[in-house]
């Protein structure tokens, strides 16, 4: 007699699979069967008709509460972040920072909630989301993104980053307000060590985040380096923090963008620092001018994936949480346009973005979390060239998004 599963995808092409078409099981959230031969028999069955099934997309790195706050301000911090100079960045952070004299979780709220609805629609289940923290913004944000995330539970998973975006040592309190936002249920540390006035700040920067995650045992995610100089170092900072807590293997590093101009001698050392402290890189090339050398950290075995970071703020004007979109986008500004690259960017979306998350389930095997998508074409060729909505997503077993539409 046939084992009769909650819901069963028939007929699915799986990536590095040449041999046909697979039936995959699905019972209490889980892959509990991927069979060549038997047809899956189920409560719910949906036909791939021979496209292909993949794990559901992830997204590690959105500030989640500036969604839609572009009409908001003026187009000055989006000039001045496209520009490369410290100075520049630095400026355009202070210019975007304004919108947060007008923070209130009433409109964030209703920001945030198109943005999920966005997400699940694109196959996007899981996201880790900054929410800024300062004596402008308050909690505000921290407070509307922990309540969504239980709203959009099982919809749309969500880490939720305490972010200090305008420091610690400039911004006294803000520490403070990590513990408390940490206190209130945020899952992960956040960090831009950068932004501070010297070295030693930054490295008091990072010292504080760091006894803040150890207290909560919490990951880390920090932006450092983001700008076009070469003498930033903040990224060997979080590196030596992180072998010298202990902290291997949880923490995220984030832009990174002055890695392109490093001396490749620095930048050796520093790859191997990254890999011995098994720190992975988020990087959005979309988002600015610069971008670390993905090609490079990849053939030196560094966890890299791709990040959607901003959807239409005083940073990034476009964007639909639409991850196959950003890997199309990152086809282009990488240059990588093989088959085997292309195979990567669906990794750095996927399974490579889960493990940065540390969502160890998140594969299409069986026993792992049943997180997937149906797409409407047969290869990832085809997935980038149309980066269009799968024709079903599926999280934690269950059918939440149909042709571009949440099911009810």
């Amino acid at each position: 007699m046939r084992t009769k599963f909650d819901l069963a995808i028939k007929n699915a092409r799986l990536r590095r699979k040449s041999d046909g078409v697979y039936h995959i099981g699905i019972t209490d959230g889980k892959i509990v069967s991927i069979s060549k031969n038997d047809a899956a028999v189920a409560e719910v069955e949906l036909d791939a008709e021979s496209n292909l099934v993949t794990e559901s997309f992830v997204n590690p790195h959105l500030h989640l509460d500036k969604v839609f706050t572009l009409d908001r301000l003026d187009e000055l911090a989006l000039e001045k972040y496209h520009q490369n100079q410290m100075t520049a960045a630095a400026t355009a952070i202070e210019l975007a920072s304004r919108v947060k004299t007008q923070y209130d979780r009433s409109w964030i709220t209703e920001n945030v909630r198109i943005a999920l609805r966005w997400a699940a629609a694109c196959g996007n289940t899981h996201i880790r989301a900054f929410a800024d923290v300062d004596n402008k913004a308050r909690l505000e944000g921290v407070v509307a993104l922990l309540e969504l995330k239980e709203e959009f539970r099982n919809i749309v998973d969500i880490q939720v980053v305490a972010f200090p975006q305008d420091g610690v040592v400039k911004e006294p309190g803000a520490d403070i307000l990590v513990h408390e936002a940490m206190s209130m249920g945020a899952d992960v540390v956040g960090g831009i060590p950068w932004i501070e006035h010297s070295d030693a700040d930054a490295q008091s920067h990072i010292d504080a985040m760091f006894s803040i995650a150890t207290q909560f045992d919490a990951p880390i995610s920090m932006l450092v380096d983001d700008v076009g100089d070469a003498k930033l170092r903040t990224l060997e900072m979080l590196a030596m923090t992180t072998k010298k807590v202990g902290w291997e293997g949880r923490v995220l590093a984030h832009h990174a963008r002055a890695m392109a101009l490093y001396p490749d001698s620095y930048h050796s050392d520093l790859v191997k620092l990254l890999k011995d402290n098994s720190i992975g890189i988020v990087t959005d090339p979309h988002t600015g001018p610069l971008h670390v050398r993905v090609k490079d950290l990849l053939e030196k075995e560094v966890l890299v994936c791709l990040g959607q970071d901003d959807i239409s703020d005083a940073y990034y004007p476009y964007g639909q949480n639409n991850m196959l979109e950003v890997a199309f986008l990152a086809s282009h500004l990488l240059w990588m346009t093989t088959k085997v690259d292309m195979d990567c960017l669906y990794d750095m979306i996927t399974t490579s973005a889960a493990k940065a998350m540390g969502l160890a389930t998140h594969k299409l095997e069986v026993g792992s979390t049943a997180s997937l998508v149906v797409l409407d074409v047969p290869t990832t060729i085809e997935s980038l060239r149309f980066h269009r909505a799968p024709k079903y997503v599926i999280n934690h077993g269950r059918i939440i998004a149909e042709s571009g539409e949440l099911v009810q």
